[in-house]
């Protein structure tokens, strides 16, 4: 079974990161998540990769603050795609994990989304876009996720819109 695994740094980063698993179960996609520290634990994380690298994870979202090593960590550790979800947990707002995640050494990436809960919801779909690569059903879900958006546009402009008339 192909799945998502979510990896955040620490309990404090759960309401944000349940965004991104709200996201995968709305439209039918596996996932784990666990807690694990690229500093606290890191034979957790290592053994957690190792793990669900052979239970069937094929993309990997890792959600941390201030430091945030967990990501580059995941990427030392597997060649499955990273995704970084930077989250603001200290006094600089996310600028400080943003910075550590996406500053990575050439040859180690990690796609790096926005700070926090678009960041996290950002995540997931990159996460089903390329699980979407070999999965027809999941490509047709986030093609009419897209066209159900836009149509959204049109009906709140609708709404509100005042269109001078030549």
């Amino acid at each position: 079974m192909k799945f998502v695994s979510i990896i955040i740094g620490s309990k404090s980063d759960f309401e944000v990161m349940k965004s991104c698993s709200d996201t995968l179960e709305a439209f039918g996609v596996n996932y784990e998540m666990i807690i694990s520290s690229a500093h606290r634990s890191p034979e957790r994380t290592k053994e957690y990769i190792e793990t669900a690298e052979k239970k069937g994870s094929q993309v990997f979202i890792a959600a941390a603050g201030m430091a945030a090593h967990l990501a580059g960590v995941l990427s030392s550790k597997t060649i499955k795609p990273i995704i970084g979800v930077p989250m603001s947990a200290s006094a600089l707002n996310g600028i400080d994990a943003l910075l550590s995640t996406v500053q990575m050494p050439a040859g180690m990436p990690v796609a790096t989304v926005a700070i926090g809960k678009a960041g996290a919801i950002n995540a997931a779909y990159l996460a089903m876009q390329i699980l979407a690569l070999d999965n027809e059903e999941l490509t047709m879900k986030l093609k009419e996720d897209r066209i159900a958006k836009a149509k959204k546009v049109e009906i709140d402009s609708q709404e509100i819109e005042t269109i001078i008339k030549l």
